[in-house]
């Protein structure tokens, strides 16, 4: 499913117009890019969270050229589904007041 179908499916269930869905879309992504970018989580409830994750130095081999390079450490976003959403996934019956 791609963004457009997302605001397609969300205009046509909500009758809002595809240009005000859009707009809100790409509000609500750049709210949450802009936590992540200043290392603050972003979490709904019910849905998952979006976190920030570091990882630390490293040294990893290029055996191609047989040298030796250093990984510097960095932070990354990711994605944490909700406990109910991935019971759901899985079929089983989820409490929704658990998440």
């Amino acid at each position: 499913m791609t963004k457009a179908d997302i605001i397609s499916k969300i205009s046509s269930s909500t009758g809002v117009a595809k240009r005000d869905v859009s707009t809100t879309v790409e509000a609500f992504m750049e709210v949450i890019k802009e936590s992540l970018l200043s290392k603050e989580n972003v979490y709904l409830r019910g849905f998952g969270s979006f976190i920030v994750k570091h990882r630390a130095e490293k040294t990893a081999r290029n055996i191609s050229k047989n040298t030796t390079i250093v990984i510097e450490a960095h932070d990354f976003p990711s994605f944490k589904p909700a406990k109910s959403f991935v019971a759901k996934m899985k079929g089983e019956d989820v409490d929704e007041s658990e998440d």
